[in-house]
C-alpha cells in the first residue's frame, strides 16, 4: 500500500477527533499490528498515514459505484453512527440500516423485498386516508404495525435491488452483514480498529469505529473526497 504524506496539521485533527486512538494492546488482532504507530497509556495509536489512505481508497470505490448510479447498503447501528450514517445515505441516496440487522437483507432479498413492498403499500394507504374505511380497532391494529415496520425498514426503502457494495461501521458488530455480504460476492467496506481482523473486508478503512467524532470525521472525508474528484473530473 502507497502510503500518501500526512501535514501535521491532518494528523493532528485527526488525533483531536480521536480518529488514531483505537483499543488496548491486550485486544488486538495480530493483522492489525503493522498499522500501529505507538502506544500510550496501553492504548494503540493508529499511524495517520494508514487511516488517510485507506479512507481515500475507500471514497474512491465509492465514488465508482457513484458514477455507475450503483447502490451502497450502510450500516452502523450503534448510537454513535446514527448521524454519519445517515448523512452520507441522505447525499448519495443509500439504504441505510441504523436498527437491528434484519437476517437476509443481502442473502435473502426477495422475501426482504416483499416485505418492504408491503410497508411502502401500508404508509401509502395511511398517508391516502384510505385506512379510515376500517373499523377504530382495525385501524389501530394497522397504526401499530406500521410503527414497528418503519423502525425495521424506513432506513431501507431504497434498497429496490441487491446492493452493489456494503459498508459497515465495526464488522465485530455488525459480523452477519458482513458475512451475508461475503455470501453474496458483493465488496464489503468497513471501518474497523485494531481489534478487528480487516483480511476479510474488500475496504477496509483502519481507525477508531467507535467514537462518534471519529465516525462523523470519516464521513466528513468521504463526502470531501467525493466531491472534490467529481468538480476536478468535470
Amino acid at each position: 500500500m502507497n502510503l500518501p504524506a500526512v501535514s501535521e496539521k491532518l494528523a493532528l485533527e485527526m488525533a483531536k477527533n480521536g480518529v488514531l486512538h483505537s483499543h488496548k494492546k491486550s485486544k488486538t488482532h495480530p493483522k492489525m499490528k503493522p498499522f500501529i504507530g505507538a502506544i500510550r497509556n496501553e492504548i494503540e495509536i493508529l499511524k495517520p498515514e494508514i487511516v488517510l489512505a485507506t479512507v481515500t481508497r475507500a471514497a474512491d470505490f465509492i465514488k465508482s459505484i457513484i458514477v455507475k448510479k450503483g447502490l451502497i447498503l450502510i450500516v452502523g447501528t450503534q448510537p454513535s453512527a446514527h448521524a454519519a450514517v445517515r448523512k452520507l445515505s441522505d447525499t448519495f441516496n443509500f439504504p441505510y440500516v441504523t436498527t437491528r440487522w434484519l437476517g437476509g437483507t443481502i442473502t435473502n432479498f426477495s422475501v426482504m423485498k416483499q416485505r418492504l413492498a408491503h410497508y411502502q403499500n401500508l404508509k401509502t394507504k395511511k398517508e391516502k386516508g384510505e385506512l379510515s374505511k376500517y373499523t377504530k380497532k382495525e385501524q389501530s391494529i394497522f397504526g401499530k404495525e406500521l410503527n414497528k415496520m418503519k423502525i425495521k425498514f424506513d432506513g431501507l426503502v431504497r434498497l429496490d435491488r441487491v446492493p452493489d457494495a456494503v459498508l459497515v461501521i465495526d464488522p465485530k458488530q455488525h459480523d452477519t452483514a458482513v458475512k451475508e455480504g461475503i455470501k453474496a460476492k458483493i465488496p464489503v467496506l468497513a471501518v474497523l480498529d485494531t481489534n478487528d481482523n480487516p483480511e476479510k473486508i474488500n475496504f477496509p478503512i483502519m481507525a477508531n469505529d467507535h467514537s462518534k467524532s471519529s465516525v462523523d470525521w470519516l464521513v466528513e472525508k468521504i463526502l470531501e473526497i467525493v466531491h472534490t474528484e467529481q468538480v476536478e473530473e468535470k
